[in-house]
């Protein structure tokens, strides 16, 4: 049988490696073996905190909601509560924007929906 020569692709995938984790320290970006389970760890913690983002900007916007809503006179919980009264799905990103960067806008909207609901 003849010989094979490893040549280049794994060369290349090596490289690829440790260009991933080329901002590591220490070993960690010089030594493939070191720099392969940093790179496995690199993408389980990606992974997880990409969920996590997710769940950290959700609360934040509902933190903004609540706090414009209390400006008002109104908890979250009810604000949301007339929102799905009238059928309208709160799109909570949008909702804590203009809670926070116009808030006579927010106050406008919550007096309207708030109304609504008293004379129902």
């Amino acid at each position: 049988m003849t010989r094979v020569k490893r040549g280049y692709i794994a060369r290349k995938r090596r490289k690829q490696i440790l260009a991933f984790v080329s901002g590591s320290r220490g070993a960690h970006s010089k030594l493939f073996r070191t720099a392969n389970q940093r790179k496995a760890r690199a993408l389980v913690s990606v992974h997880r905190d990409r969920g996590k983002r997710k769940r950290d900007l959700r609360r934040l916007w509902i933190t903004r909601i609540n706090a414009a809503a209390r400006a008002n006179g109104v908890s979250y919980n009810r604000f949301i509560q007339y929102l799905y009264k009238r059928q309208l799905l709160p799109n909570r990103k949008t909702l804590a924007q203009i809670a926070v960067l116009d808030s006579n806008c927010f106050s406008t909207i919550l007096k309207t929906l708030s109304y609504d609901e008293i004379n129902r």
